[in-house]
């Protein structure tokens, strides 16, 4: 699956806006879809719609089908991820893609407490399914990079079904996987031997 690295601090910046966040996701999920549809879909106005696909396209992260015509023409994203240095030497940079890192995890928490708060209405079988939890690692940067890698590995015949429907089995839903580590500053003690096992 094809990724867009950004670099730019005013891409990053552009992309840390969270309509843009919710913009670029739709055709990620949804595909194509003109202003109009998506005002339908968001509740925005066209206009602002239109607005902020534009800015998206202005740093290559969205881009017109070349179909319809006006506001009907269709747009689309141009790559099934986007990703950002998690380390600049360059202060802007760094700056502007803590930023984005920021909007992006806000927004996983948002909807991380959405999941939450309906849970109980869910079929059972998806309340025990979906997971939440931690646990207390001890490795080095190149372990938990490679670690990292692997995670990604094992999730490519699933992320695949994405793109290819025929494969996605009948009771298959859209599932949101995030996956987040960093390296705890320790109080206390024992504080490194405090391990919380992963639950449900």
């Amino acid at each position: 699956m094809n990724r867009r690295q950004l670099t730019d601090p005013r891409a990053l910046r552009a992309y840390a806006h969270p309509f843009r966040l919710t913009l670029i996701g739709l055709l990620r999920r949804e595909g194509s879809m003109t202003a109009t549809r998506a005002a339908d879909l968001t509740r925005e106005s066209v206009a602002s719609c239109s607005y902020h696909l534009r800015m998206l396209a202005k740093y290559g992260l969205a881009e017109q089908t070349g179909e319809g015509q006006g506001r009907e023409k269709p747009w689309r994203a141009t790559s099934a991820f986007t990703s950002w240095p998690g380390y600049a030497a360059d202060p802007e940079v760094r700056e502007a893609a803590t930023a984005l890192s920021l909007a992006v995890v806000e927004r996983y928490f948002t909807e991380a407490t959405r999941w939450l708060e309906n849970r109980h209405t869910e079929p059972a079988d998806w309340q025990e399914a979906a997971p939440l939890g931690d646990a207390a690692l001890f490795v080095t940067a190149a372990e938990l990079k490679e670690l990292d890698e692997k995670v990604w590995e094992l999730l490519q015949p699933y992320m695949h079904r994405v793109e290819h429907p025929q494969q996605r089995p009948p009771a298959a839903r859209r599932v949101s996987y995030v996956h987040f580590a960093h390296p705890t500053r320790e109080f206390g003690v024992n504080a490194q031997d405090e391990t919380e096992e992963p639950r449900s």
